[in-house]
């Protein structure tokens, strides 16, 4: 979500000079920031833990505020909380057309698993409440932005209306093959001349299903010593699995925080396989990034990213289970990755750069503002 956001501040920049993009956003102290054609505003939020770097915004007088000031032309809310829901109050007071954007498929990703503490019947009724209340809430906004077409589907399924597809991007300036100093940056992490390099960019937490990962990368260890070295990019709550890991392989390396883009493209470029474990993933910014920069992807079938895998996944894992994803680490790894990261690299440039995405979501954001005032609302 954050990447998104910034890159939609830097194609108003670049390419889109009658627009201004105005973004509220928790963070440590209340500020704004003020670039050519963008404004950023922070609003103080406290951490949900001192693990995470997660901030609840919970001063929604504050975003009343800001929204009756800037008077925008139109809003867009991220949040399926109470953000959300202020948003859509805000755009009712002010007359102003609101959509949503459904970032994560929260339903699944935290209730799916709970089946063995409330029982099937239990985790049932839990999920019905849910769809409910998504209902509820998406189908107060004059439109409902997801990004996979089969997401969109779902979705219609539960009773959102007026859901739209809107397929997110990629920075094809920055993430792109380029003849990198590999040997140095794989040295510089203590790769061996001849173990494959995985890689792993995200969060280190349930919903991302980093414990899968970490006993797939555990079983190859066994079976194949010293072949593989992880690299993992991320934090979170599950970081003393990946420690343990670290420990009783010594064939793991550790990158907490990575925010240069340009930094993230080399480490992509240096891997020889992207492993991506999640299953509830709405977009999957990571695998196609990866792709992008010209490094296959492995993962488990049947999730909401499969659209955006340019090369072939029959080698994939068929089901989510440790064993499954290191099998198909071991298939996948066997094969010419050069020459499938370099079909998917340019695949992805040509379907998914953010020029070509923005000017479809921006026609969505002018017909919504149009039939919102043709349906004398505005």
């Amino acid at each position: 979500m954050k990447r998104y956001v910034h890159e939609k501040i830097a194609y108003i920049d670049k390419y889109s000079p009658a627009d201004e993009h105005i973004l509220v956003v928790p963070g440590s102290k209340t500020e704004v920031r003020a670039n050519a054609r963008s404004r950023i505003y922070s609003i103080h939020s406290p951490l949900f833990s001192r693990a995470s770097r997660y901030r609840a915004l919970l001063n929604l007088r504050a975003v009343e505020e800001i929204l009756e000031r800037e008077r925008p032309d139109i809003i867009e809310s991220g949040d399926p909380y109470q953000v959300g829901w202020k948003a859509i109050a805000v755009g009712r007071s002010l007359k102003i057309p609101v959509v949503g954007f459904y970032h994560s498929h929260f339903p699944e990703a935290y209730l799916r698993s709970s089946t063995r503490f409330l029982g099937k019947h239990g985790a049932g009724r839990a999920m019905k409440l849910a769809h409910t209340y998504v209902r509820k809430l998406y189908n107060q906004f004059q439109a409902t932005l997801v990004s996979s077409e089969l997401l969109a589907g779902v979705l219609s399924a539960w009773g959102v209306r007026n859901v739209r597809a809107v397929h997110l991007g990629v920075n094809t300036d920055i993430f792109q093959p380029m003849p990198d100093d590999l040997a140095a940056t794989r040295d510089s992490l203590g790769v061996g001349r001849n173990q494959k390099l995985l890689l792993y960019v995200g969060r280190l937490a349930k919903e991302k299903n980093t414990e899968t990962l970490c006993k797939s990368f555990g079983l190859l260890q066994e079976r194949r010593p010293d072949d593989f070295h992880l690299l993992v990019i991320g934090d979170g709550p599950q970081r003393d699995q990946l420690r343990q890991l670290q420990a009783r392989t010594g064939s793991v390396s550790w990158i907490q925080y990575c925010t240069d883009s340009a930094d993230l493209a080399r480490y992509y470029r240096a891997a020889d396989l992207f492993v991506h474990p999640g299953v509830q993933e709405t977009f999957g910014f990571v695998a196609l990034e990866s792709q992008a920069c010209g490094t296959p992807v492995v993962g488990i079938r049947g999730s909401y990213m499969d659209r955006i895998i340019f090369h072939e996944q029959e080698s994939w894992a068929l089901e989510n289970t440790a064993e499954a994803l290191a099998d198909a680490i071991e298939e996948l790894s066997g094969k010419k990755l050069s020459m499938l990261g370099s079909g998917a690299s340019q695949m992805a440039g040509e379907l998914y750069a953010w020029p070509r995405v923005f000017e479809g979501l921006f026609c969505i954001y002018r017909e919504v503002c149009a039939n919102y005032k043709g349906n004398g609302q505005g």
